[in-house]
């Protein structure tokens, strides 16, 4: 296919810098011509196009936590365990099945209260993921196998301050970090010096977190973590099970849930 050549006006704005500034010392100098953009290339072309996805993946599910009110619409008052323990009867409003959590892990979190030292609530994060200027609670949940279910919850702007769970997502993770207002969680490859990284970003139009960036990368030789924050802070940090701790050992006192009082 043909390629497409940029505006003349970019070409002759080059040939101008390289006329007025060539020779001169200290001067303009030309860096050549200005690379082709080039059209991509569709490849088989008559085979018909898939009008539905094969899968059912999760992406962009949400969840109307039952028996959570957010008093003044501030997360921060809200018992983490409590949205654990509110969040098992919870009905996503599709039924991927991809938010369930094991068993083992269900009857931890229903025992925080008895048994705190196995709860597997980590301790909370709060940051503005929507953009609005307003915080959403961000937990972690340990699986088995070193797996970590993240999920995010964000107060709801106009049906009586309730809750609504917008990311439901698991792996077994490296680290889990923020990066502006995207959840960033890094997972081992099977390729030796390798890991993937998949971005979570706030869609306005699903009302939800979707996973907006998926990709396989190098990982540098020396990789120097950013510092992570307490739970009550916000920023561009890395978010890690070992430096959070759990959530059952400083409980909110805030909010109330069907089953976890």
């Amino acid at each position: 296919m043909r390629p497409v050549r940029v505006p003349a006006v970019a070409s002759a704005v080059a040939a101008l810098a390289l006329v007025s500034g060539c020779g001169a010392a200290g001067g303009l100098e030309s860096a050549g011509e200005a690379p082709s953009a080039v059209e991509p290339a569709r490849l088989w072309p008559d085979l018909p196009p898939a009008s539905a996805a094969p899968y059912d993946y999760g992406e962009g599910e949400t969840a109307r936590i039952p028996g959570i009110t957010v008093p003044g619409g501030d997360v921060h008052r809200l018992d983490p365990v409590a949205v654990a323990q509110a969040g098992l009867k919870a009905k996503t409003d599709r039924d991927s099945g991809l938010d369930e959590l094991p068993d083992a892990t269900v009857r931890q979190i229903r025992a925080c209260r008895t048994a705190p030292d196995d709860c597997p609530v980590l301790a909370p994060y709060y940051f503005d993921l929507t953009g609005d200027g307003r915080d959403e609670l961000v937990l972690g949940v340990r699986m088995p196998k070193r797996q970590l279910a993240v999920r995010a919850y964000r107060a709801d702007r106009s049906d009586g301050g309730g809750l609504t769970r917008i990311m439901s997502t698991s792996d077994a993770v490296i680290s889990v970090e923020l990066a502006g207002r995207d959840l960033i969680l890094r997972a081992p490859s099977v390729i030796s010096g390798y890991e993937y990284r998949t971005a979570w970003s706030w869609d306005d139009r699903q009302q939800a977190m979707l996973a907006t960036r998926d990709e396989i990368v190098r990982v540098p030789e020396r990789r120097t973590d950013r510092t992570a924050p307490t739970p009550e802070s916000s920023g561009s940090a890395a978010l890690t099970s070992e430096s959070s701790g759990s959530a059952a050992a400083t409980p909110k006192s805030s909010g109330s849930a069907a089953d976890g009082r």
